[in-house]
């Protein structure tokens, strides 16, 4: 039989390596953004691929959105087995700079978005009356906090709390919850942390911040989207069944717990 998988914010970056990923391991992919041209790019990208996929543009951080990317989903391809929070987006401030709008923006799409998308994948597998997955973004930032980077690494630690309560609440319904959490990658975001790290340094020059931060990696490279695509698609596999409410690093030997 064949699966079908969720991802949000997979119109590029990792969200992208990862829905890439579980199409090349046989899944239906629903292919999830807010940003429609970049997914529509993608979604034609794909299907000249061969994979079996559609796109359906949504805002995480609005719970009625969620539920109707399941609603999507289920109407076009009859059920759903996977559903991967991807979507997440950063701020680097200094601490005494952070604002409302900031707090407010961050924990709408990383958290909010984390716990109705939780919500809606899970409804739909105690409906199906089926074993699901639920796969989370955590980062480095929910095991240590950064500086810097104080409101992103509070949304991490969020995340990493709901994934154990949720994974402790679904298992009676046969429904796993764990989080992946990526290191240092050149992705477009670890671009923006650079630049505004340099911007808020009196030191630092363009490259150096991601430089230095990458440099403390063990395995002495930065992360790609494959690294990240690799423990999802095991997490996404019926070889992870017997796991649950864990929050697996990814991060090439960076944060060690």
């Amino acid at each position: 039989m064949e699966k079908v998988a969720i991802v949000t914010g997979s119109a590029e970056g990792l969200g992208k390596g990862i829905a890439h990923r579980l199409c090349k391991d046989g899944f239906k992919v629903v292919v999830h953004d807010i940003n429609e041209p970049v997914l529509n790019e993608t979604v034609k990208e794909f299907k000249e691929s061969g994979f079996d996929v559609i796109g359906v543009v949504g805002n995480v951080a609005k719970r009625e959105d969620q539920f109707n990317l399941v609603k999507e989903t289920v109407e076009h391809f009859g059920r759903l087995d996977v559903f991967v929070n991807n979507a997440g987006v950063d701020a680097v401030t200094p601490f005494l700079q952070v604002e409302e709008e900031e707090l407010n923006r961050l924990f709408q799409i990383n958290v909010n978005g984390t716990v109705f998308g939780t919500q809606a994948a899970a409804k739909q597998f105690i409906k199906q009356e089926t074993k699901g997955k639920i796969i989370n973004a955590c980062s480095i930032a929910g095991h240590e906090s950064y500086e810097m980077l104080s409101t992103y690494s509070a949304t991490k630690h969020a995340v990493r709390s709901f994934t154990h309560s949720s994974a402790k609440e679904l298992a009676k319904h046969q429904i796993t919850v764990n989080a992946y959490c990526p290191g240092i990658a050149k992705t477009k975001m670890w671009d923006r942390i650079d630049e505004e790290m340099v911007k808020h340094s009196d030191n630092l020059k363009p490259g150096e911040a991601f430089e230095q931060y990458s440099s403390a990696i063990a395995l002495q490279r930065y992360q790609t989207p494959e690294d990240v695509a690799n423990l999802v698609s095991f997490l996404a596999s019926d070889d992870s069944d017997y796991i649950t409410g864990q929050t697996i690093l990814t991060d090439g030997g960076l944060v060690y717990r």
